[in-house]
């Protein structure tokens, strides 16, 4: 049995495709149930608005843990009678987007596979249930393959209580990514003038300066563009974290350039663990809530995958409690 989800009154556990929900929890205490211990998230001054982000939903895949030039596995697909499992999943994390009704949905990459027009136009279709409270931008499954869609270079949405300032991380023809000066500059100008906390949204994941090797082929990133955002992280305090997608993992760290600034990860929707993530706005914080898309079709086919790259992926893809649901001061 999995403790999936915590929230401020509740926490939420998969035991295979079964879902167990303990309510009636109080903010900011500790709770023991069914051999986990935990806390609950606090609850800080009044609830300003909420909102959801969704990445790498990759409509139009068809194979699942394929890695080019290797033979790890198990590799898998649905049947020629079956759904999509890019249908499956996405369909199961709308309906649960819809019933917390958010007041903006960010979508933030790998909208497609392959970069076609019409696995993008599928993505519009499923997702513009939420119209104009959608807000998208393109990743590297997009942008690799030279699309021509969802190019938005900033983005910003002012809702009650904070301010989204979405970045278009992606580089035509690569798979990772990188930020021109005047996106920094741009990002800069927001937090400068913003009397809000300020959450940055996009594609790639940050360079790590204290884990990864410098190199202009980081997978996420590229170094000096993930510097350049963590020093405007660094030297506006209205900045409060950044989120990102692609690694399809959850994870959260910290860098030095940026103390008290959250640079997140959150797993994908199309597979293991299958995901989409609620943020909270309260008047002191920000908090992450992760949902694990639990419809009964998309269980099914999460369990599947969750024993991808010779079954290390659920451990890879899960992340600690702390990386997956966690409060942001804002006060």
């Amino acid at each position: 049995m999995e403790l999936t989800t915590v929230t401020t009154d509740s926490a939420v556990f998969h035991d295979g495709t079964d879902v167990i929900v303990r309510d009636g929890l109080q903010p900011d205490t500790e709770v023991e149930a069914f051999g986990a211990e935990f806390r609950t998230l606090p609850r800080r001054g009044e609830l300003l608005c909420r909102f959801a982000t969704v990445n790498d939903v990759h409509f139009g895949e068809t194979v699942c843990g394929l890695i080019q030039g290797s033979d790890v596995g198990p590799v898998l697909s649905v049947g020629p009678d079956d759904d999509p499992y890019p249908e499956v999943m996405n369909r199961g994390a709308v309906s649960e987007i819809v019933a917390a009704d958010p007041a903006l949905v960010v979508a933030k990459g790998d909208l497609t596979s392959s970069g076609r027009t019409e696995e993008y136009e599928r993505f519009l279709e499923v997702y513009g249930v939420f119209g104009d409270r959608l807000v998208h931008v393109r990743g590297n499954h997009d942008s690799y393959h030279h699309g021509e869609f969802a190019a938005f270079a900033t983005q910003e949405v002012e809702l009650p209580g904070v301010r989204i300032a979405v970045l278009d991380t992606a580089r035509d023809g690569r798979a990772n990514g990188d930020l021109s000066a005047d996106q920094v500059e741009w990002l800069d100008e927001v937090a400068a003038r913003s009397d809000e906390p300020v959450l940055v949204f996009g594609h790639h994941h940050v360079w790590d300066p204290d884990v990864d090797p410098r190199s202009d082929g980081f997978f996420g990133l590229v170094p000096e563009a993930s510097e350049a955002l963590a020093a405007v992280a660094g030297r506006r305090r209205s900045i409060r974290g950044y989120f990102a997608g692609h690694t399809h993992r959850n994870r959260r760290i910290r860098l030095a350039a940026a103390p008290g600034v959250e640079f997140v990860e959150v797993a994908c929707v199309k597979d293991y663990p299958g995901t989409w993530a609620l943020y909270e706005v309260y008047e002191g914080a920000i908090l992450q809530i992760h949902r694990r898309i639990s419809t009964p079709e998309a269980l099914a086919w999460s369990e599947k995958t969750r024993e991808m790259y010779d079954g290390a992926y659920a451990w890879y893809a899960f992340g600690d409690l702390d990386e997956r649901c966690f409060a942001i001061p804002t006060a």
